[in-house]
């Protein structure tokens, strides 16, 4: 049996289970942190840096999902220098691809939209690169716009980790990463791919979505893994 230990999250003093992370030990107490590339069943990757928090004794902010909690730990997850970090973070999201809300399938619906929505943010600080990025219509049911791809992963780790079918990848580095299926096969093409939807359903924008719904229709249904791995061919 895990030992429970205890720590304090914004002053509070909670249980938590040796092993879990400060976000789950946080979820676990009730405490809001705010993610984008976290769901709940798949593996922790800490990519989007929302969920950083500060720890005292250490001038570092550490991110939620992947930093392992210890006893007498003391966390604080909501502070002015966390929403200036958390308001850059989600800056830089929106002007690396090209987020035009007012036309997204997923307007009213978007993780990525809500979040910023909530800190306040209305307009940016910075260039907006505009790059020009292509939409793979080629599978029969669903639709993959690089435009709305934020590389949170999601994608890749339900794949990978529920499906087992291994069709996204990564590829290139830096500000020229995208999302690629199979060995950069248009996704129809893709002869792993089992038509599951299951990254779909995890897609936190409406960068993968389904085919035949229009603009602010395109709701998700699955805030964590359960309700997902019984899905097979769209059923």
């Amino acid at each position: 049996m895990p030992q429970t230990i205890s720590i304090r999250i914004d002053g509070e003093l909670v249980s938590a289970l040796q092993g879990q992370t400060i976000l789950e030990a946080a979820k676990q107490a009730g405490k809001y942190i705010p993610t984008l590339c976290y769901f709940e069943g798949l593996s922790a990757v800490g990519a989007c840096r929302l969920c950083i928090v500060e720890v005292a004794g250490t001038d570092k902010l550490l991110p939620a999902c992947t930093t392992p909690v210890q006893d007498g730990m003391s966390v604080t997850t909501t502070s002015p220098k966390l929403t200036q970090y958390r308001r850059i973070a989600l800056e830089l999201l929106f002007v690396e691809r090209n987020h035009v809300c007012a036309v997204c399938v997923s307007n009213g619906h978007c993780e990525l939209q809500n979040l910023a929505t909530s800190l306040g943010i209305t307009n940016m600080r910075h260039w907006y690169n505009y790059p020009n990025l292509p939409v793979d219509l080629s599978h029969k049911r669903f639709v993959l716009d690089h435009n709305r791809c934020i590389l949170c992963t999601r994608c890749v780790r339900v794949c990978a980790e529920v499906e087992g079918a291994h069709v996204w990848e990564i590829t290139e580095r830096g500000i020229s990463s995208r999302l690629t299926s199979g060995l950069n096969q248009p996704w129809g093409q893709v002869t792993d791919c089992t038509n599951c939807g299951k990254c779909v359903q995890v897609c936190p924008t409406g960068a993968l979505a389904e085919k035949g719904w229009a603009v602010e229709e395109m709701v998700k249904q699955n805030d964590n893994i359960s309700g997902l791995a019984h899905r097979k061919g769209g059923q």
